[in-house]
């Protein structure tokens, strides 16, 4: 006998319609300026300024990406962020995660006080120049430290981990730990951290993607060129391709600032590849670990 198909109520309906329409928008305004970055990195920049390029590319030409591979300055930057961000992430990290656990056992002394001036560094800080001549006095200036050191933890990222250890591990497999003789070390090395690759997933990406977007405390402790992260290197590009452009007269210069603005759309799309190619293989991790660590704590 066949199965009676139960019809949905009318305001269901209307509410899936309304629902589905106000995501779809939504995924427009998000991906729409990513899409146009994309068709405007090939397409003539003239045909861009002029409103021409809205869904598709006009007068496909690759001669900015060109320029871009022959560019060593941005392939140095490429390499230092490289650098930069993998040494960061992997200290931010081990810090956080190594302080988070210790921070959720309740046989820490002193764990509530400590929480709380960690809590406190969210609202107030030292200030721009009392972090200035931290730095120098550390003779951390135009050092790679000068970027990592001063911000190697994130105070919401170490409370979000502090919540997952509460909430996600079972205090009996601690007791069982101990009662096998594991001291704390052990413990966090054989029961915590193999329990912990949701969380450890979220940070890696929390602290590589913000390692690799940061460009003013580069800006602020780096003098050499040849230590400049990607994204001062086009920062310093864009400001001197609108300077050039107040003082175009001549034909050549006119056609230098045409090469210009292709590479400014193809350094975006060159700069946000690694954190592309990197999300897929985290985002199995990503939504579990922060409800995991928000939840409850």
């Amino acid at each position: 006998m066949p199965t009676k198909r139960i019809r949905r109520p009318r305001a269901d309906v209307v509410f899936d319609i309304i629902n589905y329409a106000v995501l779809f928008l939504v995924l427009l305004i998000v991906f729409y300026p990513l899409y146009f970055i994309v068709i405007a990195s090939f397409s003539d920049p003239n045909a861009v300024y002029t409103g021409q390029v809205l869904f598709a590319p006009k007068a496909i030409t690759f001669e900015g990406y060109q320029h871009i591979l022959q560019d060593k300055l941005i392939w140095t930057g490429y390499l230092n962020t490289f650098v930069y961000t993998f040494t960061g992430t992997l200290i931010s990290v081990c810090i956080t995660i190594a302080g988070a656990f210790a921070l959720s056992r309740p046989n820490l002394p002193g764990s509530g006080i400590i929480l709380r001036l960690i809590v406190f560094t969210m609202f107030f800080s030292g200030g721009l120049i009392p972090s200035y001549m931290l730095v120098q006095n550390l003779n951390m200036d135009n050092t790679m430290w000068a970027l990592i050191l001063p911000v190697a933890v994130y105070p919401w990222n170490l409370i979000v981990a502090r919540a997952f250890f509460k909430s996600s591990i079972s205090e009996e497999l601690y007791e069982a730990a101990y009662l096998d003789g594991c001291s704390d070390f052990a413990t966090f090395f054989r029961i915590a951290l193999p329990l912990s690759k949701a969380i450890i997933a979220v940070m890696v990406l929390y602290y590589a993607v913000g390692l690799w977007n940061s460009y003013f405390p580069a800006m602020l402790y780096l003098k050499d060129e040849l230590k400049y992260p990607l994204q001062l290197v086009l920062r310093n590009m864009l400001i001197e391709n609108n300077m050039s452009s107040q003082i175009m007269v001549s034909e050549a210069l006119i056609n230098q600032q045409r090469i210009a603005d292709l590479m400014k759309y193809g350094v975006i799309i060159v700069s946000s590849l690694p954190v592309l190619i990197m999300y897929p293989f985290v985002e199995k991790y990503f939504a579990k670990g922060v409800m995991l660590g928000a939840v409850k704590g």
